[in-house]
């Protein structure tokens, strides 16, 4: 009984859902750009992302979405073409979701310029995306940019601006970033950390 059931749970939300898709494409070939991005959410997610020809489809709906537009829709695209290493193509949807203030996107975009992932590398550019990030409380991208202080990447050696962006990273929650400002701080301050042996002994007392 139980079977039969969820049998025919499963049947019936497949037909709320085939509803659902035909609604949104119905809205969407109307104008209404909203509904394509919810047509192809709805196509190029859960189960049906496991047939390629739907997931293709939906992806269709979202592309025109993002060309109406759609915030979520570019930032989908994007995020969808670059966890696929699709560099170039999550470019142009990065740089767009970046500039409206995704931090991810910005990150991403940090990244694909660091590692030169289908583009040419760029500490530069590197550094502009993952400032970017920074402002918008990306912890990593704060730490890549106190990386690049340290090991002059891009940027002259700068202890000092070093030390600010592992304090930034500190201040966005990264716990590397506060035990790397904190030391950095100590020493300046003439604060000498314990050593290996000290450590071991307070373990005992």
């Amino acid at each position: 009984m139980n079977k039969s059931l969820g049998l025919w749970t499963i049947a019936l939300l497949a037909i709320l859902s085939a509803k659902e898709i035909e609604m949104q494409i119905k809205a969407c070939e109307q104008g209404d750009a909203q509904s394509c991005y919810e047509a192809g959410i709805l196509l190029a997610t859960g189960e049906n992302a496991e047939d390629q020809e739907k997931k293709s489809l939906g992806l269709e709906y979202i592309r025109k979405a993002c060309k109406f537009s759609v915030g979520e829709a570019c930032d989908f695209m994007g995020d969808n073409y670059y966890k696929d290493k699709h560099y170039q193509a999550a470019k142009p949807y990065l740089e767009a979701s970046c500039k409206k203030g995704s931090v991810t996107a910005c990150e991403a975009m940090g990244t694909m310029y660091r590692d030169a992932q289908e583009v040419k590398q760029n500490d530069l550019k590197s550094k502009y995306f993952y400032e970017k990030a920074c402002l918008l409380k990306s912890a990593d991208a704060c730490i890549n940019i106190a990386i690049m202080y340290r090991g002059g990447f891009g940027v002259p050696i700068d202890r000092a601006q070093e030390k600010r962006y592992y304090k930034k990273a500190c201040e966005a929650g990264s716990k590397v970033g506060c035990k790397s400002f904190t030391k950095m701080d100590n020493k300046d301050k003439g604060i000498e950390e314990p050593g290996l042996f000290d450590r071991l002994k307070s373990l005992f007392n």
